[in-house]
C-alpha cells in the first residue's frame, strides 16, 4: 500500500527456506525522514526513535518460528540510511529500494544458513542418539522397550547432549525401574489416594496435544507419603500412555484451591517427587503452571525451587488472576473452551471418581499389553478394583 500523503508501505516476501519477512516503511515526520524495518511475521511492533533526526533506520529481524505462540524476536542486521536534504520522499523511496532489496538477499542467505544449522543438528543428534545406544550395551526385556530413540534423545537433551552424562541418568532411570517398577503399578493399589481427585487426568489436550495432568493439592486425603507417591508416577506413567504419536511431553495445571501449609507436603516427599520427575522422567513436562497460589506458599516454594534443576524450575509458571500477561501466557498453551472455570476457563469439569476409575482400568490392560504382561481385572461397584488381580510379569532385565 503506498500513501502519498502519510507514506506507508506494507510488503510480505517468502525466502525459499519459508521464512516470511514484512517490510513496513513509515514516514516519521517528527524525525523528518522515512524508517523501514524488516522482520518476520507475527513480529512485536518496532519504533524508530526521534533521534536518529533525517536518517531512515531500517533492521533485520528474524525469530526462532512464525508459528511459535511465544517467540523472542531478536534484531540481527540494523543500520542507517540518511536521504539527501534535495530529496522528495517519493525519491528517498526510490533510493532505498536497492538497498532493501540488497537486504532481503542478505536476510535470505542467513535464513538458508540457518536452515542447514538445523539440518546439521538433526545430523549431529542422530549421531549422538547411536552413540549413545552403542554405549549402554546391549538391552533386553522393558529395559530394551524403554530405551527408544525418542527416550534416548530426552535423556540427552536433558544433558545438553553430553553422551556420557547421559549413558550414566539413564543407567541409574532402569535400576529405579528394576525396582520401584513404576509399570507395574495398578490402579486399585492406588485408588483410595484418587477418591478426591488430587491428582487426574484431564479429558483434554493442550494446543499442542500434550496430555494434561490436573493437581489440587489442597484436596490431599491420606497420611502415606509412599503411596501418594505411588500414585503420581502411576498418573505420570497413564500420562505418557495417552500421548498422541509424535508427542513426548505433557502439561500439568495445578489449582491451589483450598491449599494450606497443613495440607501440603513435608519438604522431603517434595524433593523426591522433583527427583523422580527430572531424573527419572527428563523431558517429560513441558509446562507446569501454579494456578493462583497463596501468599503463603511463596515460603514454601523458596524451599521447594532449590531441587530443581535449571530447565526444570523454567518450565513453572505461576498464573494469577489479576495477572494479564501470566493469564495470556497460560492461555497461549489452552483452548479456553477447554479450560476448566477453577483455571479461569469456560468448561465445567467435575471428578467423578468411579467413571475415572472404570478409565484407569481399561488403560491398566492397555499398559499390559504394552509391557508385555497379563492381567486379569476385575471391577466391583465402587469403581475399584477386586483383589483377584493376576499379574505375570515378563522376566526385568
Amino acid at each position: 500500500m503506498l500513501l502519498l500523503g502519510y507514506l506507508s508501505l506494507d510488503l510480505c516476501l517468502r525466502t525459499r527456506s519459508g521464512n516470511i519477512l514484512q517490510i513496513g516503511l513509515k514516514n516519521r515526520e517528527a524525525a523528518g525522514g522515512f524508517w523501514f524495518l524488516m522482520t518476520p511475521s507475527r513480529s512485536t511492533s518496532f519504533v524508530a526513535p526521534n533521534a536518529f533526526g533525517n536518517e531512515a533506520f531500517f533492521g533485520i529481524s528474524y525469530g526462532p518460528s512464525c508459528c511459535s505462540l511465544i517467540s523472542s524476536y531478536q534484531c540481527v542486521l540494523f543500520g542507517v540510511m540518511r536521504p539527501l536534504p534535495s530529496q522528495s520522499k517519493a525519491e528517498s523511496l526510490l533510493c532505498f529500494f536497492p538497498q532493501i532489496l540488497v537486504l532481503v538477499k542478505m536476510f535470505s542467505r542467513w535464513s538458508n544458513s540457518h536452515h542447514k544449522d538445523k539440518e546439521n543438528d538433526s545430523l549431529l543428534h542422530e549421531s549422538k542418539i547411536k552413540e549413545l545406544r552403542a554405549a549402554l550395551g546391549p538391552l533386553s526385556g522393558r529395559s530394551l522397550k524403554y530405551c527408544t530413540d525418542a527416550c534416548l534423545w530426552r535423556y540427552l537433551e536433558a544433558r545438553n547432549w553430553n553422551v556420557d552424562k547421559s549413558k550414566k541418568m539413564l543407567e541409574e532411570t532402569l535400576k529405579w525401574r528394576s525396582t520401584y517398577k513404576p509399570e507395574e503399578i495398578r490402579w486399585h493399589e492406588v485408588a483410595v489416594e484418587g477418591e478426591t481427585g488430587k491428582v487426574s487426568r484431564a479429558n483434554f489436550h493442550d494446543r499442542h496435544g500434550r496430555t494434561v495432568l490436573i493437581l489440587r493439592p489442597g484436596k490431599q486425603n491420606t497420611t502415606s507419603l509412599d503411596n501418594q507417591l505411588r500414585h503420581l508416577v502411576y498418573l505420570i506413567e497413564n500420562a505418557i500412555l495417552n500421548l498422541p504419536e509424535g508427542q513426548e511431553q505433557m502439561a500439568w495445571l495445578i489449582d491451589f484451591t483450598g491449599w494450606t501449609l497443613s495440607t501440603s507436603v513435608p519438604i522431603k516427599s517434595a524433593r523426591d517427587t522433583i527427583n523422580i520427575l527430572q531424573n527419572h522422567y527428563p523431558e517429560r513436562l513441558a509446562i507446569a503452571f501454579l494456578y493462583n497460589p497463596p501468599r503463603i506458599f511463596e515460603a514454601f516454594w523458596k524451599i521447594v525451587k532449590y531441587f530443581m534443576d535449571t530447565k526444570t524450575f523454567q518450565k513453572v509458571k505461576f498464573v494469577y488472576p489479576k495477572n494479564t500477561d501470566s493469564v495470556e501466557l497460560m492461555r497461549s498453551y489452552f483452548d479456553e473452551e477447554n479450560l476448566p472455570t477453577e483455571f479461569g476457563g469456560k468448561a465445567i469439569l467435575e471428578y467423578n471418581h468411579e467413571e475415572f476409575s472404570k478409565q484407569m482400568i481399561q488403560d491398566d490392560i492397555k499398559s499390559a499389553n504394552l509391557w508385555g504382561f497379563n492381567d486379569k481385572v476385575q471391577s466391583v461397584g465402587n469403581g475399584n478394583c477386586g483383589s483377584d488381580v493376576g499379574v505375570a510379569p515378563a522376566a526385568a532385565s
